[in-house]
């Protein structure tokens, strides 16, 4: 991984002085996790957020009936955090899964924290944040409001690369349907 291609993507030279540029590439770690293997885990804190340079995540929660369900998927350039244990140090309530061999760049709490008083690296953080919020809170009204036909195709148009690299059982959970459910949605829309 190299971070002259990667980071450059994420944190734009030209968004920082050169100073301020070189101090925030400097915190951040590459990391590669094997399939299968957590970036975080239930019960614990987060002391770490990560930048998706190639492959894929997830992350879950176990219901009462110890079924794992889906609540999110990460791909490419996606930022995998737990927000709430991360700023509020509670202990996460969820995993994160790599679905995939997985190339990421960490960054821990306390390096994060030395760079908050750059005002580019504070848009970049409030940005990913908002639309963090937006796209959970669009998710919790579609599992209310839209059918499950809708929420696939919604899936499809705006995440391909999730649809077409991850596990159906996981894509199904995370739309709040049974594998069968989602074989007989895929097959009806495969006809159309």
């Amino acid at each position: 991984m190299n971070d002259s291609n990667y980071l450059h993507k994420i944190f734009p030279p030209n968004a920082f002085t050169p100073d301020e540029h070189a101090l925030v590439l400097s915190q951040f770690t590459p990391l590669s996790f094997k399939k299968n293997e957590y970036l975080m885990e239930e019960d614990k804190v987060a002391n770490y957020y990560f930048f998706i340079e190639d492959g894929f995540a997830r992350s879950f929660a176990i219901d009462l009936e110890g079924n794992d369900i889906t609540t999110k998927f990460f791909g490419p350039d996606d930022i995998v955090i737990d927000w709430h244990s991360y700023f509020l140090k509670a202990p996460c309530r969820e995993y994160i899964q790599a679905l995939s061999s997985l190339q990421a760049w960490r960054i821990r709490f306390d390096d994060f924290m030395k760079l908050f008083h750059i005002e580019a690296f504070r848009e970049v953080g409030r940005t990913r944040l908002v639309n963090n919020y937006f796209e959970l809170k669009h998710h919790t009204v579609s599992m209310i409001a839209d059918q499950a036909k809708d929420r696939y195709i919604r899936l499809l148009e705006n995440q391909a690369d999730i649809v077409n690299n991850v596990p159906l059982k996981h894509i199904a959970t995370y739309l709040g349907v049974t594998d069968t459910s989602l074989s007989r949605i895929r097959k009806e829309i495969a006809n159309q």
